[in-house]
């Protein structure tokens, strides 16, 4: 069988903590609070991509006085464990040079199953911080073949997989088939059997009775031999702002980059963003709220800044919009001024450019280029870039701090649309969905009476999508608002369900749609997210022009 050689190679003596990866780093020994302190310290910037105040520091170990959590503090930063910085409530970090060793115990084929190959004695760093739980939970493997690379695992990476023998649906895993072969797939259970599922278009699903789950992919250390590189042969971390449900995040990091921060100021998207990156959970917070130092370093700002104020579908006050949505720009801007990252991608509704007689776009663009950035912006509709049958127009702003970056860029070129929206529909619909024996039928039967075609519900009249495509998904649908889509299948007329919407999106099938929230949100959230494809075809177009 695929034995692992497990063991955690940090020691302890009355004099070093010692990390053995090739060298030692000398640190006075924690004492067992201050180890319990700065566990919990490394586990919260884990979870939520920033550290815990004081205050909750003290709550936490139920301490009786803030100063007792200002000496344990201190002394682990005296140690080497911490770094403080100032002017800021959360003004802890993780000491850079925290590194342990994980068991590199072999080779996995990411292609067809082979018998696991195992390498004895041989170990990767890993940075602390990467890690949660119990480290010796955690082992290494190589990867050999390219049939995950629509989840960005590539040829001779390595990943770092988190030992357990059992996962959900869509998780990446080990599996053992076939009398100890092993491969890297993901893992989904259907009927009396399991399906692997490559992510490769290329690569056909395996079916097995029986599966051995060996253990979870937790992180991916990329050998950029073999993919796109950054300028300092890393993957480029990012920052969300308005992350939503993580839509650019999926583009951006299937594309090479590693997202380090995410922000949203709504509740309910923080169920369904944590459902499907229980890794690296989402900030919920007003942004006005968020201070320069308690942002983590990054090299790219995402953003899909509010576009009711500008959108057709809102009521296009812009700046002047009364919730104050339109003014967030601003505080995008005083970020990229503060921190002055690599570059950044910003995305709004395509009447941005018009609004208040361009005016407002003009505001935007003169703003970030006094920022010191080269900007190219463009429409992109996306069923004409993303191979997407939707039809969505959508501003796209890149900005590069080197000029050379901005001259190599140039936004994806379109491509041909092969994706029907019958390719997207459910099989089996909640009756919930259909209009039959409503009172809307009545207004509908009439007018929606083609299959294979979306029609919108306008408040007073049926409107027909003469393009075979879907319509703009909107925030405001499926609250009694206008831009309702409507399809006709064998069971009669209904609405497209959350699932399809997520589909028409362009989101994985792997995504997950949460159960213990409303529909109604469920459409508000896919209303106002991005369509991944296309984002992450620009975020190709980046990572190429910033290459070195």
């Amino acid at each position: 069988m695929f034995s692992y050689f497990y063991y955690f190679t940090l020691w302890i003596t009355q004099l070093y903590f010692r990390w053995i990866f090739g060298y030692n780093i000398t640190m006075a020994t924690p004492t067992k609070r201050q180890k319990e302190i700065f566990e919990y310290i490394a586990g919260y910037i884990k979870h939520h991509s920033i550290a815990p105040t004081f205050k909750e520091i003290k709550k936490h170990f139920r301490l009786s006085a803030l100063s007792t959590v200002h000496q344990h503090v201190n002394a682990l930063s005296e140690k080497g464990f911490l770094i403080k910085t100032k002017n800021s409530s959360r003004g802890i970090e993780l000491a850079k040079n925290i590194t342990i060793s994980v068991p590199l115990v072999g080779t996995i084929t990411a292609g067809q199953p082979i018998e696991a190959i195992e390498v004895a004695g041989e170990k990767i760093s890993v940075a602390y911080r990467d890690l949660s739980g119990n480290t010796s939970d955690f082992y290494a493997l190589r990867v050999e073949g390219d049939s995950m690379i629509d989840e960005g695992i590539f040829n001779n990476d390595i990943v770092v997989i988190k030992k357990q023998s059992v996962a959900e649906n869509g998780q990446t895993v080990v599996a053992i088939i076939d009398d100890n072969e092993a491969t890297l797939k993901k893992i989904y259970r259907e009927n009396n059997g399991f399906r692997l599922q490559p992510a490769n278009q290329s690569m056909l699903p395996l079916y097995r009775k029986q599966v051995e789950v060996r253990g979870v992919v937790y992180k991916i250390i990329r050998s950029f031999s073999d993919t796109v590189k950054s300028t300092n042969e890393k993957m480029l971390k990012t920052i969300d702002l308005f992350a939503g449900i993580g839509g650019i995040r999926l583009g951006f990091e299937k594309a090479g980059f590693r997202s380090i921060f995410s922000n949203d100021y709504e509740p309910q998207c923080e169920t369904t963003y944590n459902l499907n990156f229980p890794d690296s959970k989402l900030i919920v917070e007003d942004i006005r709220k968020i201070g320069i130092d308690d942002l983590p370093e990054f090299d790219f700002l995402l953003g899909g800044f509010p576009c009711q104020a500008f959108s057709i579908a809102g009521y296009r006050q812009g700046f002047n919009d009364r919730k104050g949505r339109g003014n967030l720009f601003f505080d995008v801007a005083r970020i990229i001024e503060a921190r002055k990252p690599t570059g950044f991608l910003l995305e709004n509704v395509k009447n941005l450019q018009g609004h208040d007689q361009g005016r407002t776009f003009r505001i935007i663009k003169e703003t970030l280029k006094n920022l010191g950035y080269h900007v190219k912006t463009k429409v992109l509709n996306s069923m004409e870039y993303g191979n997407v049958p939707q039809n969505r127009e959508r501003i796209y702003i890149a900005g590069f701090k080197d000029k050379k970056h901005a001259d190599k860029f140039n936004f994806p070129k379109p491509i041909k649309l092969k994706t029907k929206i019958s390719d997207l529909l459910e099989d089996n619909v909640d009756e919930k969905y259909y209009y039959n024996n409503k009172p809307l039928y009545i207004k509908l039967k009439d007018y929606v009476i083609k299959k294979n075609t979306v029609y919108q519900w306008r408040r007073k009249y049926v409107r027909e999508n003469k393009k075979g495509v879907c319509p703009t998904l909107t925030a405001n649908m499926g609250t009694g608002g206008h831009n309702v889509p409507i399809i006709k299948d064998d069971k009669g007329i209904r609405k497209l369900t959350p699932t399809e919407c997520a589909r028409i999106q362009g989101f994985p099938r792997s995504y997950k749609l949460p159960d213990n929230i409303s529909t109604s949100a469920l459409y508000k959230q896919l209303g106002n997210s991005v369509t991944v494809p296309v984002i992450y075809r620009i975020a190709r177009q980046i990572a190429k022009a910033i290459k070195t």
